[in-house]
């Protein structure tokens, strides 16, 4: 149903990979998320969420390696001083590098356009010389093209299996390196739309689908079985259905066992596509519709 739409899609359709760790350790953890570039000018869109997300790394970073300057020569009683002073602790992330997977190549300067009030966002890439994309998407035009009981499918980048990057222990800093594996596998997950999400004064601004949006599908494009643009993928929803059950007694592997189960039911959340046309025309941002 969707492996032509999947294909064009994935054309302007990107990862963002995070490595980061707590402050003092040396267990590296991956992250990924999503964005769609709209037009060979640079912008594309992505949740806002995700957009604070990588917005964030800088602060932490100008704070580990002021710790690092301070604390350079240091007993390891000044060096916990020091990361006192700067509100440093375990319990917290001390570094996070980010990089745009295939996206432009020499990334001057990226801008962000928050949404006041939606999870979405627009992002600028300044000062590159090539796109590293196929084709740009095309966002259907009659908005109420979007209706309960059909079936979308989102694109994105749930699982981080990306391997280039390594803890350099001389300069106790996190590095994206040449070798490994600089890329992680695109996933799709289809979906019925079920109902739409209003805000507070009514307005329509939100598809919710059937199945859950995954962990690094945030950001990604939501688009019917020609690959049309009809929303972007933003969070994922639990609702308690009901259907619990509490000390039941089964047998597992020859034992009676007691067991707990609690029934949820997970609901994608994504922002419609006419919010995603309003917030580029107010920027000048050029798309197609069609």
């Amino acid at each position: 149903m969707f492996v032509e739409a999947i294909l064009k899609v994935a054309g302007f359709t990107r990862a963002i990979h995070s490595i980061s760790r707590n402050f003092g350790s040396q267990k590296v953890d991956r992250g990924a998320a999503t964005l769609f570039f709209v037009n060979d000018e640079g912008w594309a869109l992505t949740c806002k969420h995700v957009a604070q997300w990588i917005s964030q790394a800088d602060a932490i970073n100008k704070k580990f390696s002021q710790y690092q300057n301070e604390s350079r020569g240091l007993s390891a009683s000044l060096c916990k001083t020091v990361a006192n002073k700067l509100g440093l602790n375990d319990s917290q992330t001390g570094e996070m590098r980010i990089t745009f997977v295939d996206c432009v190549n020499q990334i001057k300067n990226i801008r962000f356009f928050l949404h006041p009030e939606y999870d979405l966002a627009l992002m600028k890439f300044e000062g590159f010389t090539q796109m590293v994309t196929s084709g740009f998407p095309v966002f259907i035009e009659n908005d109420a093209e979007v209706q309960p009981g059909q079936m979308l499918c989102r694109l994105g980048f749930p699982f981080p299996e990306f391997s280039n990057f390594h803890l350099n222990l001389q300069t106790d800093q996190l590095e994206w390196i040449n070798s490994g594996q600089p890329r992680s596998p695109r996933f799709p997950i289809e979906g019925m739309v079920t109902r739409f999400l209003g805000d507070k004064n009514g307005k329509v601004y939100g598809i919710e689908m059937s199945t859950p949006g995954l962990r690094g599908q945030s950001g990604g494009p939501l688009f019917d079985g020609e690959g049309k643009i009809m929303g972007m993928q933003s969070r994922t929803k639990h609702l308690h259905l009901g259907f619990d059950i509490e000390d039941k007694e089964i047998m597992a592997h020859g034992k009676i066992k007691k067991i707990n189960d609690y029934a949820f039911i997970h609901l994608g959340e994504c922002i419609h596509v006419s919010v995603l046309k309003e917030f580029m025309d107010q920027h000048g941002v050029k798309f197609q519709k069609g």
